[in-house]
């Protein structure tokens, strides 16, 4: 017979008990390093904050962040009670103000109307606007510390797009031979990974070379690459898989001369040689590895994601404190500038 388990029971606490005041304590509280990961889990983005209550050219944001998957803003607005009209025309002007940007509306409760608001405006804005709104909710069992949670009550629309679709898509020939095997491939990789425990994320497959990985730093991230062509000898007489570290920051080549300094210990902790290309001429400099494939080989995929994974893995370790931990030229930030 198993042994009987005593279980506890949920119980929901009063937000304005655990946070009195949205400016002095929700807000410091979210801007803190595990607690932006939490609300980012919930829809699934890497945020890093760049400050709170700030002043961006006419606007004021209580919490402005980077995505840094993309390098994109990313504005919250805090509200911990129902939602009323004068936040909603907030988010329409950071909106209006902005070239691309996501912007995430978070309070205690939304109102029906608020919600279909926020459904609207994902519906008549383009795939550079994201809005989205959240619920934010505290629980504990018995005598337990109280937990946070996030619900997403309004999302973009296509962000909840599932593989399946991406699939249906490439087999009804909407895409052309190379594109629907690069759909297939990255397909595949992002189903390999997200069935594996790693620090990995994937983001949605494309028709394209590449996939983008973040690795926690706005300007800097991982790839992986499926490509038909060298990236040294740009020849196409083999296939061939990269995994990148790529910087792409106003400074990266200052950037690319810190990491140079560190080159002996990378490798070493890498466990081998590493190729370093600076690019002069372009904005991106990147560190990588390759290895040559046969993409038309689908009997090779499942070794080929081992390898980009293994690969993605070691890199992340290797040079994600590293990137947060390069010195810029200047240590002033005006982000007015950047609007």
């Amino acid at each position: 017979m198993p042994t009987s388990i005593s279980l506890g029971q949920l119980e929901k606490v009063d937000i304005r008990y655990v946070w009195c005041n949205e400016a002095q304590d929700f807000t410091p509280w979210l801007a803190e390093e595990s607690n932006i990961k939490l609300l980012g889990d919930t829809i699934g983005m890497d945020l890093e904050v760049e400050s709170q209550e700030k002043e961006v050219g006419p606007f004021r944001a209580d919490i402005l962040c980077k995505d840094t998957a993309t390098g994109h803003w990313v504005l919250i607005e805090n509200q911990l009670e129902r939602t009323d009209h004068s936040h909603l025309g907030q988010l329409i002007t950071y909106a209006a103000g902005l070239k691309a940007v996501t912007i995430i509306r978070i309070a205690s409760r939304f109102t029906d109307e608020h919600r279909a608001a926020v459904d609207w405006l994902n519906e008549i804005t383009d795939g550079d606007f994201n809005f989205f709104g959240l619920e934010v909710e505290v629980w504990k069992i018995g005598e337990s510390a109280a937990a946070p949670k996030f619900n997403i009550v309004s999302a973009p629309n296509n962000w909840t797009q599932t593989v399946s679709e991406k699939k249906k898509t490439t087999e009804q020939g909407a895409l052309t031979g190379a594109k629907q095997l690069q759909v297939e491939f990255w397909t595949g990789f992002r189903e390999f990974v997200l069935d594996r425990d790693t620090m990995i994320k994937p983001t949605k497959p494309v028709p394209g070379t590449w996939m983008g990985i973040s690795i926690g730093k706005a300007g800097f991230w991982l790839v992986a690459v499926a490509s038909t062509q060298d990236v040294e000898s740009t020849t196409t007489d083999s296939h061939q898989l990269r995994v990148e570290f790529v910087m792409s920051d106003d400074q990266d080549k200052h950037l690319f001369e810190q990491l140079l300094d560190q080159k002996p210990a990378v490798e070493a902790e890498f466990g081998g040689p590493i190729l370093w290309l600076e690019t002069p001429g372009k904005k991106q400099s990147k560190v990588m590895v390759k290895k040559t494939a046969n993409l038309e080989d689908r009997q090779q995929w499942a070794a080929y994601y081992t390898w980009l994974l293994q690969h993605l893995e070691k890199f992340h370790i290797i040079f994600s404190q590293r990137a947060k931990k390069f010195v810029t030229i200047s240590s002033e930030n005006d982000l007015s500038q950047k609007f």
